[in-house]
């Protein structure tokens, strides 16, 4: 008996083509996706294996670990979109504790109906993030839900590091006296993305400032060693994020409105749809709390990468048993930087 030879299957139609059920459901669609768009998009050794796991080697050392998802709306943003992000967010992620990234896992949810064009571009910006990074996407995972039960395409990662030695770096190390250092302008990514929302529908010139920090974090951790806290401050800005670190650390923050810079277009965006730029994302910028007889080494440091010619000092850690973020106003006065009461931005990362 002879038995019919199995039918070659078409290759994607990338310009109109959409998701559909088949290419969550682990058959011969689900199979064509991730080849023709996953394995061939990021293109690794590991990756390449076409295991459910990554095998590589990694230095000795003490590793760290994060993981994260990604649901902002819209997906495509001036200067970016879900996948570059993705990689940028988890990388820093993992070079806030001062670590070298190695590699990262990704996981898809796509909606059913979805675009393949638009996920193509998607891969492809994640692809090439990655790539530029230095830090391939060695393994993940993708699944398709029920029209009307997604939004489009959520995306979750995963990163590895290795963490120098002799380096410690954490939220809980912030003392009393510490210089609080930015690595540049504030709600770059915030302003970027809300100018694509419908319900807005304002225009700016602002681009999101999405990158990875690692390369600058690790001149930064060869000059000063002994830095106290990195954070990226992304929901909740630059003032949640402090508030985060004065909890864990146990001390209080006195910062300088004067001395934060903020582009003047975010500004103008902000007044006009009554935000505060302190509590708008970052994607692309660090703060830093080192010891001050480092300061001036740090912010040389920042200066000279592309990444952080705009960084600044805007304040110091003190003694302060309410662990209170308190900024001196433009106009002479003095004011509580809070934790957010709700929600300012949703969806923005």
């Amino acid at each position: 008996m002879t038995l019919p030879r199995r039918a070659h299957p078409r290759p994607l139609d990338l310009k109109t083509g959409r998701v559909d059920l088949t290419h969550g459901g682990g058959g011969r669609a689900m199979a064509q996706l991730v080849e023709e768009l996953f394995i061939k998009g990021f293109d690794n050794e590991a990756l390449n294996q076409r295991n459910d796991q990554a095998a590589f080697d990694v230095p000795a050392g003490r590793m760290v670990m994060t993981t994260d998802g990604y649901v902002i709306s819209p997906l495509f943003f001036p200067g970016g979109d879900i996948g570059s992000l993705a990689v940028h967010g988890t990388v820093n992620d993992v070079a806030m504790a001062g670590a070298v990234p190695l590699s990262l896992s990704a996981g898809f949810i796509i909606e059913e109906g979805f675009p393949l064009a638009d996920l193509k571009r998607i891969v492809d910006s994640m692809a090439k993030a990655s790539r530029d990074a230095g830090v391939p996407v060695v393994t993940g995972d993708t699944k398709v839900v029920e029209k009307g039960k997604g939004d489009g395409i959520f995306i979750t990662t995963a990163g590895i590091g290795m963490v120098p030695a002799g380096v410690v770096i954490s939220g809980d190390r912030a003392k009393p006296g510490d210089a609080i250092l930015i690595s540049g302008t504030m709600g770059d990514h915030g302003v970027a993305v809300m100018s694509q929302r419908e319900s807005l529908g304002f225009e700016t010139a602002i681009l999101s400032d999405s990158a990875a920090l690692h390369t600058m974090v690790a001149e930064m951790v060869a000059a000063v060693p002994g830095i106290h806290v990195l954070r990226d401050p992304t929901r909740g800005g630059l003032a949640a994020t402090l508030n985060e670190i004065a909890s864990q650390s146990g001390v209080g923050m006195l910062m300088e409105e004067a001395l934060v810079p903020v582009k003047p277009e975010v500004r103008g965006a902000c007044e006009l749809l009554g935000l505060d730029p302190l509590y708008v994302a970052n994607e692309g910028k660090l703060i830093c709390i080192c010891p001050e007889a480092d300061a001036e080494t740090l912010l040389a440091v920042m200066r000279a990468h592309p990444l952080g010619v705009d960084a600044a000092r805007i304040g110091a850690c003190r003694a302060d048993t309410h662990h209170f973020v308190q900024m001196k106003t433009a106009m002479g006065g003095m004011r509580v930087v809070d934790w957010l009461a709700g929600e300012q931005l949703p969806r923005i990362c």
